[in-house]
């Protein structure tokens, strides 16, 4: 099969991220990287022996496929040009400023049958990847993403920069219509977007969600736990780590518990408490999210029967979540300023 001809548009920490594992893919052919600053994009493209442009137009005889790591403000504006000429289109997060925006990307690719994926990366993260394989029905949801302030994306809060991953991953768990939305946020370095933010989103087939998230925190912190009925899981995202402990197994311990107490041999300050679990540590690898993102995107680029691992529709669904999100924000408004950015 022919290498697919990719370039990335907008050379900043990400889309040189994303220029370097399009480098790296055998399935690619990484022949430009754009961006307005000239001096930016010449020394990206001297990094990874491609060429270097300041104007979209100039790539669209070049290429089958690019990636969009720009402000989100720009993301409608980059992606129409692509779309309309059938080039298909990775666009990091989130899918578009606003859910009008969002909609208007679905129905363009919709219309020009043309593959666009959300660069949702954290999806591709192997711990998530793992969760997915366990094919699990969850009833209740925990995610923790904090961290100091990370001096980008500052045309967003932190519900569009940072907890949209969750709001992402929550989604394909629970895999339900939303019911109802609370949330609350302030802003702590500017006044007109929330910095900290807690959500509790209810879903219509019962699952609950709570999901907090921050971008002034002292330390880093990517945490889920999901309880189900067929298992309870505890993940880190950093540390790429997690344990299970599956429902079946345990399904006699109430029982043994019992009758060792009524048996009088029983003395609970000796009983070890995970001895009576069936607790597993998952194997879970080493892959870099952003190159699994990326093959993924290719495949269904090469092959329409496909999917790309997080599609437009998917990122919209977010999208919508996080309007929700901030509608609550500014209902329970403790920061007068803070408006619905979406």
């Amino acid at each position: 099969m022919d290498k697919i001809r990719t370039a990335v548009i907008g050379v900043g920490k990400m889309g040189a991220i994303h220029a370097k594992v399009y480098g790296q893919l055998p399935q690619s052919d990484l022949v430009a990287v754009v961006d307005i600053d000239s001096e930016k994009a010449k020394r990206v493209a001297d990094q990874y022996g491609c060429s270097a442009f300041t104007d979209c137009a100039d790539v669209l005889d070049k290429v089958d496929a690019v990636t969009i790591a720009t402000p989100t403000v720009t993301h409608l504006k980059l992606a129409k040009v692509f779309i309309k000429n059938k080039i298909a289109v990775l666009i990091e997060k989130p899918l578009a400023a606003n859910v009008r925006e969002g909609k208007k990307i679905v129905a363009l690719a919709r219309k020009n049958n043309c593959v666009v994926a959300v660069g949702h990366s954290e999806r591709c993260n192997p711990v998530v990847q793992v969760m997915k394989r366990l094919d699990i029905e969850p009833k209740f949801i925990e995610a923790n993403r904090i961290s100091p302030y990370p001096f980008r994306s500052t045309d967003i809060g932190v519900v569009l920069d940072v907890m949209i991953h969750d709001i992402d991953i929550i989604l394909s768990l629970a895999a339900s219509k939303i019911k109802k939305v609370d949330a609350v946020g302030v802003g702590v370095i500017a006044d007109d977007k929330e910095d900290i933010c807690n959500a509790r989103i209810v879903f219509e087939n019962g699952c609950i969600a709570n999901i907090t998230a921050s971008r002034v925190a002292l330390g880093t912190e990517r945490k889920v736990r999901v309880f189900s009925r067929q298992a309870y899981l505890s993940l880190d995202y950093l540390k790429k780590s997690g344990i299970i402990i599956k429902a079946d197994p345990n399904i006699n311990v109430v029982k043994w518990i019992q009758e060792h107490k009524d048996g009088g041999d029983l003395n609970l300050t000796e009983v070890n408490w995970p001895d009576l679990l069936h607790i597993e540590h998952l194997a879970i690898d080493d892959k870099e999210p952003v190159r699994l993102q990326q093959e993924s995107f290719l495949g269904a680029v090469a092959d329409k029967e496909l999917q790309p691992e997080v599609s437009a529709q998917e990122g919209l669904a977010a999208l919508q979540c996080a309007q929700k999100i901030l509608a609550s924000i500014k209902k329970h408004k403790w920061n007068e300023k803070i408006t619905d950015t979406i």
